[in-house]
């Protein structure tokens, strides 16, 4: 299935009232924190906050990951533990920067009984971490999605925080065909300026015409665009039913080549149209869902 991930908000995992808010907002999924929102002295308790606010339920079709903390800091293990009794669908690893960070992961899933439906996810948001890319993209098959750490990765780059983003494209870049590589998800990062909506909408446009799935959020106010962003517009869909049917037509009467509208028409061009038709579909059926 080709899962609808336009929006993918963080949510704290020790305010509970934003998680109770949570279940009524438009986002294709929620990534509950326990690592960067959460103070080092309520760890343990945010931790108790996410348990109980998804046993309660009610994020109808909302995709649910779950942040934890590093391996190596004195909440990682649990942190685990607890990931591998919650109903969620996928864990989000942070500065992962080997394959073996995710294999290590997974084994301490395994041993605690984890689902085998439980997928992981990966942050990429370090200089390392983007030049083995690759290396973790090809760790397991319970891998899902890479997600930009753009944030940090600014920062260790001693890059400009600039609106083109120009520093960040190769590092972007090398993520995206990584991704597409071993057939990933792909998350860009977020946008911390919550007064920039115009550089917010750029960064969107941006990073779908890059090739990302979807956008990493800090606040419900940026979901509506980054929705609309990351959809295709009912032209795109429209133009795509158009290429999948006059190419079933020519198939069907034994012709190798169709033009529409003057373009030449290819196999290439049906898979995208395909994709583009699937993703608006589940697109609906998610929103009848929430």
């Amino acid at each position: 299935m080709l899962r609808p991930r336009r929006s993918l908000l963080y949510m704290p995992g020790s305010n509970a009232r934003a998680l109770e808010k949570a279940r009524s907002l438009p986002a294709d999924g929620l990534i509950f924190d326990l690592e960067d929102a959460v103070a080092p002295e309520v760890k343990a308790t945010a931790r108790a906050t996410v348990a109980a606010a998804l046993a309660e339920g009610g994020y109808g079709g909302r995709e649910i990951v779950l942040r934890v903390n590093a391996l190596d800091t004195p909440w990682g293990h649990a942190d685990l533990a607890a990931a591998a009794a919650m109903p969620i669908d996928a864990v989000l690893l942070p500065k992962v920067e080997s394959a073996e960070q995710v294999r290590l992961s997974l084994s301490l899933l395994a041993a605690l009984g984890t689902p085998g439906r439980l997928a992981v996810w990966c942050m990429l948001e370090t200089p390392l971490g983007i030049l083995y890319a690759r290396e973790i993209a090809a760790a397991s098959s319970r891998l899902a999605a890479l997600v930009l750490g753009t944030s940090d990765l600014t920062k260790d780059l001693h890059a400009a925080s600039t609106h083109d983003r120009l520093p960040l494209l190769t590092s972007l870049g090398l993520a995206i065909l990584a991704a597409r590589a071993y057939n990933l998800a792909v998350l860009d990062g977020v946008h911390l300026d919550l007064s920039d909506d115009e550089g917010f909408a750029a960064s969107c446009r941006q990073g779908r015409e890059l090739g990302f799935d979807g956008k990493t959020l800090i606040h419900p106010k940026q979901i509506a665009a980054a929705n609309t962003a990351f959809a295709p517009s009912a032209e795109e869909v429209e133009w795509s039913r158009r290429i999948i049917a006059v190419h079933a037509d020519a198939v069907a009467a034994g012709k190798g080549v169709v033009l529409l509208e003057g373009r030449l028409i290819e196999n290439l061009h049906v898979e995208k149209a395909r994709r583009i038709v699937a993703l608006a579909e589940e697109i609906d059926r998610l929103r009848a869902k929430k």
